[in-house]
C-alpha cells in the first residue's frame, strides 16, 4: 500500500497546511514501470527487464530494503523527494544553462518609436517588479488553487518566494541553489542592469525610499550613457555564465582571485533580478526569431554577453521591441513564472506609466558600473565560452507555430481534455516523423503537497501508440463507434496518468528516490538502474509542457537530449500556440517537419471528431467514460 499522510502540516511556511507527498507502494511502481516500457522495448529487452524488475521487487530483496529506507526518510522530511529531484533535474546537470535548461517567456512585440520608449517600458516593468516583490515580502500573494482535475485544492506557494531571492551558484560537480537570508538591517535593495555587455548596480531603494518610475527612468538613461562610453568598456564577463557548469565554476574561481571581481560577483549574486537592455537584433522579428533571441541572446555578435544566466529572473527589453524574461529553472516551475509575468504585464497595461517626478526628491547618486580585473587567462576563458555559445546558437532549430484551425473550445465540445488531446497529437506527430514511439516527459505539478515541484506524466502509453499506428497506417476504422471507443480509451488512460502524477503516485520520482537511497547506503547500484530499459526510460526524446497564459505571450525552451524535441504548447480558445525546438546537429530531428506532422495530425483528429459527431450519437458513451475517469481519479486520491 502507498504511504499516505492525511494530517496537514502545522508549519504553514513549508506549504500552508498541505499534506506530505505520499510514497507509492513498491509493487505499484514496478508494475507501472513495466507497463510504461513494454511497447518502447524489443521483446528481448523487455524479457530481460521483466526478470530484473521481478528480482528487485522480490520479498526480502533489495527493493523492499530501499523502500523501507524511503519510508523513514518520508517521516523525517517535509518532502522526501525534493532534494533528490532538485539535484537530478538541475544541480547535477553539467550542460550550459541557455537553451539546455533555462526557459524563456516571450512578451508581445513592442513598438518602440524612439530609444527613450524602451527605457520607459523598462522603468514601468521594474516598477511592477517592485510592486510584486512587496506582495511577496508581505506574504500577501493569494494562494493558488488547482484547476482541472482536483480543482479547488490549495497549492504550495514556496516557489514564488524564490523568484527574487535565490541564485544558482556553479560548482565543479554540482551547483548550489543559494537562498538569500534576510538580516535585521538589510542592505539597500538593488537590481543589476546589463547594457552593451556591461553591468550596472541600480539601487531601487535610496534613503529608505523606493524609487518611483520617473527616478527609475532617469537612472536607466544614465546607465545607457555610461555604457556608451567606449573608454570605459570592459570585457563581456556575462559570457562565462553561458558556458557548461563545470567550466563556469572553474572560470569563477579564477575571477575570485581578485577582490574587485569578488565585489562585482557579490553584487550580482545578491541582486533582485537583472534587466537586460538589448541592442536591436536585426530586421526580422518573427515569433520564432524572438524565441531564439530570448533563449540565447543571438550569440556574441548580438546580445549573448548581455546576460547573467545564474540569476533566476532576467528581464529582457530590446531596443527593437523584442522583450521577455529568461529564467534559471531550478528555483521554480513554469506556472510560477507565468503568474509573475502575467501580473507584470497586467500591471503595465492597467496602471498608466507614472513618470511625474515627486516634488521633494534630491539628486540621485549615479548608478555604479561593476568593475572587472581581467588577466590573460580570463580573456582566454572568455574566448572559449564565446565559441561554445556560438555553437549553441547555430545548433538551435526553433519553430514557433500558431495553429488557427481550432483551439481548446472545440476540444472541450468533444468532451475531451485539451491537454490529453494535444498530448495524443504530439505522439502522432512524432510517430509520423520517426515511425516509432519514444519516452515522453510531460510535467505534472505536485504542488498540492508540501514543497511539491513536479512529476512526470508518461503520455507515450500503449493505447496512444495503438491509436497513432492506426492513424498513420490508415487502419483506423471509419466506424464512428470504433473511433469513439478508441479515443475515449486513450484519453481516459491519459487522464489516469495525469491523476497518478498530480496525486503523487507517478513512477519517476519514486524510482529516483530508490536509486538515490541505494547510493546513500553505499550499496552496489541495483541492476534495475543499470538496465538498458532504465536508460531508455530516462532519455526523454520528447520533452513536453503545457504552459497556458491569459495574456498574449508564450513560453519556449530547448530539447533535453541531443536527438530530441522540446514541445511547449499554449492552448487558447480558438487557437493553439506551439514552440518546437530541436538541434540542427541531429540528423534525426527537424522542427519544421515535426510542426508539419503536428498540424496534419491535429487536422486529421478534428476530421475524425466531426465524423464521430455526424454518426450515431456517442455522447452518452463518452459521458459515461468521462465519469468513469473522474471516479478513478477520486479513488486514487481518496
Amino acid at each position: 500500500m502507498p504511504v499516505l499522510d492525511r494530517e496537514p502540516s502545522k508549519d504553514l511556511g513549508g506549504g500552508d497546511g498541505l499534506s506530505k507527498l505520499p510514497l507509492p507502494s513498491l509493487k505499484d511502481t514496478l508494475d507501472m514501470y513495466l507497463r510504461c516500457m513494454k511497447h518502447l522495448l524489443t521483446e528481448e529487452q523487455f524479457n530481460k527487464t521483466q526478470n530484473i524488475v521481478k528480482q528487485f521487487g522480490a520479498p526480502g530483496g533489495v527493493g523492499e530494503r530501499l523502500q523501507s529506507k524511503l519510508e523513514e526518510r518520508r517521516k523525517n522530511k517535509a518532502n522526501w523527494v525534493y532534494d533528490y529531484w532538485l539535484n537530478d533535474m538541475y544541480l547535477n546537470n553539467r550542460l550550459a544553462l541557455p537553451v539546455n535548461s533555462s526557459p524563456a517567456m516571450v512578451f508581445p512585440q513592442q513598438n518602440f518609436r524612439a530609444p527613450i520608449d524602451s527605457l520607459r517600458f523598462a522603468a514601468h516593468l521594474i516598477s511592477g517588479v517592485l510592486e510584486y516583490k512587496t506582495l511577496l515580502d508581505g506574504r500577501a500573494l493569494p494562494v493558488d488553487y488547482a484547476r482541472g482535475q482536483l480543482a479547488g485544492t490549495p497549492l504550495c506557494m514556496e516557489q514564488y518566494y524564490r523568484l527574487f531571492t535565490s541564485y544558482r551558484l556553479p560548482g565543479p560537480e554540482r551547483d548550489t541553489l543559494v537562498a538569500q537570508e534576510s538580516s535585521v538591517m538589510p542592505e539597500p535593495e538593488h537590481i543589476i542592469v546589463a547594457c552593451k555587455n556591461q553591468f550596472f548596480v541600480l539601487d531601487v531603494v535610496i534613503n529608505f525610499r523606493r524609487l518611483n518610475e520617473r527616478d527609475l527612468l532617469t537612472q536607466l538613461e544614465k546607465i545607457v550613457k555610461m555604457a556608451d562610453s567606449e573608454e570605459e568598456q570592459l570585457p563581456p564577463i556575462g559570457l562565462l555564465t553561458s558556458d557548461g557548469r563545470t567550466e563556469w565554476a572553474e572560470s569563477r574561481s579564477v575571477l575570485m582571485r581578485e577582490s574587485t571581481n569578488r565585489d562585482s560577483l557579490d553584487m550580482i549574486e545578491r541582486c533582485l533580478c537583472l534587466v537586460c537592455l538589448d541592442d536591436a537584433s536585426g530586421p526580422e522579428l518573427s515569433d520564432t526569431t524572438r524565441a531564439m533571441l530570448m533563449l540565447h541572446g543571438g550569440g556574441v555578435a548580438k546580445n549573448g554577453g548581455n546576460r547573467w544566466y545564474d540569476k533566476p529572473m532576467q528581464f529582457v527589453v530590446g531596443a527593437d521591441g523584442c522583450c521577455g524574461v529568461v529564467c534559471e529553472h531550478s528555483p521554480f516551475e513554469g506556472i510560477v513564472l507565468v503568474q509573475c509575468t502575467e501580473y507584470l504585464l497586467k500591471y503595465m497595461i492597467g496602471s498608466p506609466s507614472k513618470l511625474v517626478r515627486a516634488a521633494s526628491v534630491s539628486e540621485l547618486p549615479a548608478p555604479r558600473r561593476l568593475r572587472w580585473k581581467c588577466t590573460p587567462e580570463i580573456h582566454k576563458l572568455l574566448a572559449c565560452s564565446a565559441d561554445k555559445l556560438q555553437r549553441l546558437v547555430r545548433n538551435l532549430d526553433m519553430n514557433v507555430h500558431k495553429f488557427y484551425d481550432y483551439g481548446k473550445e472545440f476540444i472541450k465540445k468533444q468532451k475531451m481534455s485539451p491537454d490529453a488531446y494535444i498530448q495524443v497529437a504530439l505522439q502522432l506527430a512524432y510517430y509520423r516523423c520517426h515511425g516509432r514511439p519514444v519516452s515522453t516527459y510531460e510535467s505534472a505539478s505536485i504542488r498540492r503537497f508540501q514543497e511539491g515541484r513536479v512529476d512526470n506524466i508518461r503520455s507515450a502509453t500503449p493505447e496512444a501508440l495503438a491509436f497513432v499506428k492506426a492513424m498513420t497506417d490508415g487502419m483506423l476504422s471509419t466506424s464512428v463507434r470504433c473511433f469513439s471507443v478508441d479515443t475515449t480509451t486513450i484519453l481516459s488512460m491519459l487522464n489516469k496518468c495525469h491523476c497518478r502524477a498530480i496525486t503523487g503516485m507517478a513512477i519517476d520520482n519514486h524510482l529516483l528516490g530508490l536509486r538515490e537511497i541505494a547510493h546513500e547506503l553505499k550499496i552496489e547500484k541495483p541492476e534495475i538502474f543499470k538496465d538498458e530499459a532504465y536508460l531508455i526510460s530516462n532519455q526523454f526524446i520528447l520533452s513536453t509542457s503545457q504552459v497556458p497564459t491569459t495574456v498574449e505571450m508564450f513560453c519556449c525552451y530547448g530539447p533535453v537530449v541531443p536527438n530530441g524535441y522540446g514541445a511547449c504548447y499554449n492552448p487558447q480558445s480558438d487557437h493553439i500556440l506551439f514552440s518546437v525546438s530541436s538541434f540542427h546537429e541531429s540528423p534525426q530531428t527537424c522542427s519544421a517537419e515535426f510542426v508539419k506532422c503536428l498540424v496534419q495530425g491535429l487536422l486529421d483528429m478534428r476530421d475524425l471528431c466531426n465524423k464521430c459527431n455526424c454518426g450515431s450519437n456517442p455522447t452518452e458513451q463518452r459521458k459515461e467514460k468521462h465519469t468513469q475517469t473522474e471516479t478513478n481519479c477520486k479513488s486514487i486520491v481518496g
